[in-house]
């Protein structure tokens, strides 16, 4: 229930379908009484789509979350067991193409996935992610997975595939009855890096003890507050994306799905 109550809330609320929903009531309101309401709630809506649309308001909001945790240090990687990587680099539009495996933006999940399998060749490899779609199509994201790992030269026989899991609370629950992870074992948590605090309270609050190794930054590093986004919608689905991230570690925390507000190392 909690799974589709988020998906529905978030289509609903999140902070670009709002401000358009806002600029078109504001401009339904013109011809009516309440025009000079309309007027300003049509411009209000406009002015903050341009504004949060160009601005790095996004990338402003990323560096917090994106700066939460630093790389563990593995050294040689002696003691370090396996490497969890969570889904959501796949392109689930496209999951049933032609394509090897399509991937989205944050594709870096499964590259640093696969470079780390190198550097680390005794460590066991866990891909854990089943479909995040309210209505599932196509292939699983852990079937996506595998095929890429391994056509990327990871051996199958190190590779563990988790394929039920539909959020990040069940990527914890189900990673951790899967492989059922020794005291004092060290475990590398593969995920983008804004989405690193929730994912390690998570695993937390699911009694398993995991070590960050966050990829696919998105904010420069450094910033500069007069850089403008490429366009609009670009900058709008990077606040959408980061807002997100925020809101989720509060209805995680509210839920008692992760084992602090603000997770840190």
């Amino acid at each position: 229930m909690f799974f589709v109550l988020a998906k529905v809330l978030w289509f609903l609320l999140q902070p670009s379908s709002l401000l358009i929903a806002g600029a078109m009531a504001g401009a339904a309101l013109l011809h009516t009484k309440w025009y000079r309401a309309g007027r300003r709630l049509l411009w209000g809506g406009l002015a903050a789509l341009l504004i949060g649309g160009l601005s790095p308001f996004g990338d402003l909001l990323s560096r917090p979350l994106e700066g939460r945790f630093p790389r563990a240090e593995i050294g040689d990687g002696a003691g370090v067991a396996g490497i969890i990587v969570l889904g959501g680099a796949e392109d689930s539009r496209n999951a049933d193409g032609i394509e090897l495996a399509p991937l989205n933006e944050a594709a870096e999940r499964y590259t640093e996935a696969a470079v780390l399998a190198r550097r680390l060749p005794h460590a066991r490899v866990v891909f854990t992610g089943g479909s995040g779609m309210l209505v599932r199509s196509g292939p699983q994201e852990a079937e996506v997975a595998g095929r890429l790992l391994v056509a990327l030269g990871l051996g199958k026989e190190r590779l563990t595939l988790e394929a039920e899991s539909r959020d990040t609370h069940e990527n914890a629950l189900f990673t951790a009855r899967l492989i059922k992870p020794e005291a004092g074992e060290r475990w590398l948590l593969v995920t983008s890096a804004a989405h690193m605090p929730r994912a390690v309270g998570v695993f937390r609050k699911a009694g398993f003890a995991v070590e960050a190794w966050p990829v696919d930054y998105r904010a420069p590093r450094r910033l500069a507050m007069l850089r403008l986004q490429s366009s609009v919608p670009e900058g709008l689905r990077r606040i959408d994306a980061i807002l997100r991230e925020y809101i989720g570690l509060a209805m995680y925390y509210a839920a008692g799905r992760t084992s602090a507000l603000w997770p840190g190392p």
